[in-house]
C-alpha cells in the first residue's frame, strides 16, 4: 500500500489487488492498483491535477474535507471515478447532481477488490452543538484507517492510522492518546493544513518522542510526499 499526501485530508491510497486476463486466476504481471482518494478539500490544492482515481471517499461536509468546487475538477479529470460518502454529505450531492454511493457507520462493501468499512457517526465536539455533522472514517482493507475528523475507535487491529494531529476540535495530547488507544504499527500526519512549518515540525517531534517508545512508528509524510507501507 502506498499513501500520497496531497494535503491536510486529501489522501491518494494505491492499494495492488490481481487482476487476470480472463477473470479468473490471478495474473501476476498485470496487478493493476486501485486508486482511491480522500477528502478533496478547501486545504489543499494538488487534488485538482491527479488522475486515473477510481474512488473518491468523503467523511464529512466540512469544507477543508469536501469542496464542490474542487471535486468537480476531479471528478472532470477522473470521469470514471466514483463517490462514496454517507448520508450527511450525500444530500449535499444529490443537490448538485454528482452521483454517488453511500457507506456508513457498521457497513462494508467492496471496491475494485478493496474491503472497505464504514466507521464511527459524529464529528468530534468543537464547542456544543457547533459544527457537529455526521462524520464517517473508512477503514481501507483491514489495514489503514482514515478517521476523518473524530477519535473513533474501530474496535480491530489497524496496521495503518491517518492521525489527525491539529484543529479546533482538539490538542496535542489528544492525538498522542488516540494513537495509543488504537496502537497501530505505522501513524502518519493528517489534518495539519492549518499548521506553519513550526507547528508541524514540533508535531512531528513530539509524535516520534512519545510514540515511538510504543512501538508505533510515526512517518513524517508531508504536502507532496509519498510512502509504501
Amino acid at each position: 500500500m502506498t499513501i500520497t499526501k496531497l494535503g491536510h485530508c486529501c489522501l491518494v491510497v494505491e492499494i495492488t489487488t490481481p487482476t487476470s486476463e480472463d477473470g479468473g486466476t490471478p495474473f501476476s504481471k498485470r496487478d493493476k492498483p486501485t486508486r482511491i482518494m480522500t477528502d478533496p478539500g478547501a486545504f489543499s490544492v494538488r487534488q485538482n491535477e491527479v488522475k486515473d482515481i477510481d474512488f473518491i471517499f468523503i467523511t464529512h461536509e466540512h469544507q477543508d474535507h469536501f469542496h464542490l468546487e474542487s471535486l468537480n475538477i476531479v471528478l472532470k479529470n477522473n470521469p470514471r471515478a466514483r463517490v462514496v460518502t454517507n448520508h450527511g454529505v450525500g444530500k449535499l450531492l444529490a443537490r448538485e447532481g454528482i452521483a454517488h454511493e453511500i457507506l456508513e457507520h457498521g457497513q462494508t462493501r467492496d471496491f475494485g477488490g478493496i474491503s472497505v468499512e464504514g466507521c464511527g457517526e459524529q464529528h468530534a465536539v468543537i464547542f456544543h452543538n457547533f459544527g457537529q455533522v455526521q462524520n464517517t472514517g473508512y477503514l481501507f482493507a483491514g489495514k489503514f484507517f482514515y478517521p476523518g475528523d473524530s477519535f473513533f475507535n474501530p474496535g480491530k487491529p489497524v496496521e495503518i492510522l491517518a492521525l489527525p494531529v491539529a484543529g479546533p476540535w482538539m490538542k496535542m495530547s489528544e492525538a498522542i492518546l488516540y494513537a495509543k488507544l488504537i496502537h497501530p504499527r505505522f501513524a502518519f500526519p493528517v489534518h495539519d493544513g492549518m499548521l506553519n512549518v513550526f507547528g508541524t515540525a514540533t508535531v512531528r517531534r513530539i509524535s516520534e518522542t512519545i510514540l515511538t517508545p510504543l512501538t508505533i512508528q510515526f512517518v513524517g509524510i508531508g504536502e507532496g510526499d509519498s510512502h509504501t507501507f
